[in-house]
C-alpha cells in the first residue's frame, strides 16, 4: 500500500493535464487496488481518488476511461462505498448525462454501476432523487431500455436490473403502475427475451416487485395489461394437454409446439412463480388464475422442474390454485394477521433457508427484489 506521502503524488497524476502514459499507469494502479478488499478499504478513506476517477471518465483516452469505469464498478459493488460515491465523488450527474447519450460507448458500465448503487434502499432512494433532479424520469429510462439499438455501442441490458432495484421504492412502483402512462406494458415482451438473461431477469424482477402492490392486481390481470400470458409462457413446456385444458388457457398458451422450451435460468423461473403467487393474494386474483386454467401449466412444470427452490415455489402456487378459498375476512392473504407464535416459527424457517441459500451462488431475496 502507499506510504503517507505517496497518495498526494498519485492523486496529482489523475488529472486531464497529466501525460497520458503517466495518467494511464496511475489509473491502472487504482484499478488494481479496487479489485481486492484491502485496496477497497484504503480507497474508502481517500474520496479524492474516487472523485478523480469520476472526472477522468471524460478523458480523451479510451483506455483510461475504461480503467476508470472498471474501477468504479468494483468500488460500487461494496455497499460501504455507496454514500462516498454519490456524495463526495458525485458519480450520479455525469453518469445520467452519459447514459442518455446514444453514442457513449461505456453506457453498459454506467448501468452496472447504477445497478450496484441501487441494491440497498438508502442509496437507491438517493439515486431516484438524483434522477428527478437531473430531469431523467422513469419513462425515459424505460424508453431507452425498450428502444432497440438506442446505443449501437452498448446493449443496455443492465437497465433491467436497475429498474428492478428502483422498484423496491413505493414511488417507483406507483409510477410504473400508473394506468394513464402505459409504461409497464412496454416491459412485458421482455419476459421471454432470449438474447439476455440479465435483461429478462431484470424485467421479471420489476414485475415481481410491482405485484407486491395488491391494489393493482385486478388491473394487471385485465385486458388493459394482460400480464398473465407473459408470466406463464416462460414456464410452459411442450407437454400435450387435453383440448378442454387448452381451451381454458389464454390464447398464447394454447396448443404449444413440440419444441417449446422453458425458461433456462432457475432463479428467473423462481421469480416468475413468486410473481404468480403474489397475484393469488387477493380473491379476484385467485379467481382469474383459476378461470384462466393456470393449474395444468403448473402441474406439468412441477413434473419437469428439478431445482428445489423452484419446486417449493411451484408447490406453494399449486396449493393456492387447488385449495379452498380462505374464510370470510381472510380473502386478502397480504392483510391476514399471523399469530405471533406462527410468525416466529416462519422467521426461524426463513432464516434457515437464507442460511442454506448463502452457501449457493445466485440466490434471491424473498421480499422486494433487488438485483
Amino acid at each position: 500500500m502507499l506510504s503517507d506521502s505517496e497518495p498526494n503524488d498519485l492523486l496529482s497524476f489523475l488529472t486531464f493535464d497529466t501525460r497520458p502514459d503517466v495518467k494511464g499507469q496511475a489509473t491502472e494502479y487504482i484499478l488494481g487496488l479496487s479489485g481486492h478488499r484491502d485496496g477497497v478499504c484504503y480507497l474508502r478513506s481517500k474520496p479524492g481518488f474516487l472523485a478523480a476517477l469520476v472526472t477522468l471518465t471524460s478523458d480523451p483516452s479510451i483506455a483510461i476511461v475504461k480503467d476508470c469505469y472498471h474501477a468504479l464498478i468494483n468500488l460500487s459493488a461494496d455497499e460501504t462505498l455507496h454514500q462516498v460515491l454519490v456524495t463526495e465523488a458525485n458519480v450520479l450527474p455525469v453518469s445520467f448525462k452519459n447514459l442518455l447519450d446514444p453514442e457513449f460507448m461505456f453506457s453498459d458500465q454506467i448501468c452496472t454501476i447504477l445497478t450496484n448503487l441501487t441494491r440497498h434502499e438508502k442509496t437507491c432512494r438517493t439515486v431516484f432523487k438524483a434522477l428527478q433532479d437531473e430531469g431523467v424520469d422513469l419513462a425515459k429510462l424505460v424508453e431507452i431500455f425498450c428502444t432497440e439499438g438506442y446505443n449501437k455501442m452498448a446493449s443496455l441490458h443492465y437497465l433491467g436490473p436497475l429498474l428492478s432495484n428502483l422498484t423496491q421504492l413505493p414511488e417507483t412502483r406507483r409510477f410504473l403502475l400508473d394506468k394513464d402512462r402505459c409504461v409497464l406494458q412496454r416491459l412485458l415482451p421482455y419476459t421471454s427475451y432470449k438474447a439476455s438473461t440479465v435483461r429478462r431477469g431484470g424485467v421479471i424482477g420489476t414485475l415481481r416487485n410491482c405485484c407486491f402492490d395488491y391494489a393493482h392486481h385486478e388491473w394487471l390481470l385485465s385486458d388493459a395489461v394482460d400480464i398473465l400470458p407473459f408470466l406463464l409462457l416462460p414456464l410452459a413446456g411442450p407437454e400435450e394437454l387435453t383440448d378442454e385444458e387448452n381451451e381454458g388457457l389464454p390464447v398464447d398458451l394454447q396448443y404449444l409446439p413440440e419444441d417449446k422450451s422453458r425458461e433456462e435460468d432457475p432463479d428467473i423461473r423462481k421469480m416468475l412463480l413468486e410473481t404468480l403467487l403474489l397475484l393469488t393474494a387477493t380473491k379476484t386474483g385467485r379467481q382469474i388464475l383459476k378461470k384462466k386454467n393456470v393449474y395444468p401449466i403448473m402441474r406439468e412444470f412441477h413434473r419437469w422442474e428439478q431445482e428445489p427452490r423452484a419446486v417449493t415455489a411451484c408447490e406453494a402456487l399449486v396449493q393456492v390454485l387447488i385449495g379452498d378459498e380462505p374464510e370470510p375476512g381472510m380473502e386478502n392473504l397480504m392483510e391476514v394477521q399471523i399469530p405471533e407464535e406462527v410468525e416466529e416459527k416462519l422467521k426461524e424457517m426463513d432464516a434457515k433457508e437464507q442460511e442454506e441459500q448463502t452457501k449457493a451462488p445466485g440466490t434471491e431475496d424473498e421480499g422486494i427484489h433487488n438485483i
